[in-house]
Formats: structure tokens, C-alpha cells, sequence
């Protein structure tokens, strides 16, 4: 079975279940909406990766399984989820990028695209320059309004930046997390074919680059 990640598009939204495509958590604030019905939702939803990926770039990866998308993960700067305003661990850190939420195809869950969501997403932050992610976790063990498990996250790299009984804030240092180096590199060349050097000196996870066109 072939599988890929590539930059979340407007177009790959259409693909996904229900609520998750409508699911407006994270990019509205509670009182907007409450406003909207299903419809306007999905609108909204278009609406608002649209202007990030023209103003900001990249805010997400999906993942393929023979041409079908069954996953996706998001991230963005603070400014663009005001959501997470709402959360009782707000406000983030000011030099981390948000990672919003994820989603996983029920049918494919437990086989490890989750874990190479956030390594493709880790690596096009590197890549950018970006120096920390910061997640809010969820300690009831599901996902929860868009809000991924602890757990989840915990196990994938991230660490309690800001602890809470239920809703804590968790980080993951790109500069530093050297033990993610071989694990990125691994996915890269799994998903994009690239090539690691053969000389064995040790090198930033800052350096690794993310072929072109993904």
C-alpha cells in the first residue's frame, strides 16, 4: 500500500469525514461559530486556509494511502487560531507555532500516520526556520472538540510546557530535539525519496530539507 504525506490544500477538505472538514474549533472564536450553520462552516473552513496559505504559507499536511486522503494535521501561528483563546492554558508561547489538531481515518488508525503527520509537519517548520510547536492536550483520553489526546502527543515528542488537570500546554523544541533528526530523515526518505549523506558527522536537525513540490 503506497503512502505520502503532501501540503494540506483547499481541495484535499473536500475529502475528509465529517465533522472534521466543518470543524471550525480552533479558527473561530466560540461566539462566531455559533453563528454559522453546516454549510457556512465548510465554507468558512475553505475561506480560512485559504488566506493562510497565501499569507502565511503552508498550515497543514495530509496523508495518502493509494491516492486517497486519510489524515490530515494543521498548524499555524497563534494569530491565525483564536480559538485557543478559550483554552484554559492560553495564551501559547510567542515563538512556538500552534499544531491545532489532527485526524486519523478510523480504519487506518494505530498503523503510525500519525506519528509521520507530525514528523512532516516538524520537518516543513525546520525547514522554515521555526524553533518550537506547541500543542494543547487533551487528559480524558479522545479527541475533544478538536483538541488531540495528551497522550497522543506525548508520545509522538511533545512535553508539558504548562501543566493542567485536563487541557495541558505541550511543546516540542525543533533546535534541540535531536533525537527527532533520524526519525524526520527516516520519513523523509520513505515519503519523498531523499537521499541522507554518507558521512556520519552530526548535524542540526535545522539542516535537513524537504524536497521540493511535496
Amino acid at each position: 500500500m503506497s503512502r505520502k504525506t503532501a501540503r494540506l490544500t483547499v481541495d484535499h477538505l473536500a475529502e475528509l469525514a465529517d465533522p472534521v472538514r466543518s470543524c471550525l474549533f480552533w479558527e473561530l472564536t466560540p461566539v462566531d461559530r455559533a453563528r454559522l450553520d453546516h454549510e457556512e462552516r465548510i465554507a468558512e473552513k475553505e475561506s480560512w486556509l485559504s488566506a493562510v496559505l497565501r499569507d502565511w504559507g503552508s498550515c497543514g499536511r495530509v496523508v495518502r494511502l493509494d491516492g486517497r486522503t486519510v489524515g490530515h494535521i494543521v498548524y499555524a501561528p497563534a494569530a491565525r487560531l483564536p480559538g485557543a483563546a478559550s483554552l484554559p492554558t492560553a495564551p501559547g508561547s510567542p515563538d512556538a507555532i500552534i499544531a491545532a489538531t489532527a485526524w486519523i481515518d478510523p480504519a487506518f488508525r494505530r498503523g503510525g500516520l500519525g506519528r509521520l503527520l507530525v514528523q512532516a509537519m516538524a520537518a516543513d517548520l525546520v525547514e522554515r526556520g521555526h524553533t518550537a510547536i506547541e500543542a494543547y492536550g487533551d487528559m480524558r483520553g479522545k479527541t475533544v472538540g478538536c483538541v488531540l489526546p495528551a497522550e497522543f502527543l506525548g508520545s509522538v515528542g511533545f512535553k508539558t510546557q504548562r501543566a493542567h488537570p485536563t487541557t495541558p500546554r505541550m511543546r516540542m523544541e525543533l533546535r534541540t530535539a535531536l533525537s527527532w533528526k533520524d526519525e524526520v530523515e527516516l520519513a523523509l526518505e520513505k515519503v519523498w525519496g531523499v537521499v541522507r549523506p554518507t558521512h556520519k558527522a552530526t548535524r542540526p536537525i535545522g539542516s535537513v530539507r524537504v524536497a521540493s513540490g511535496d
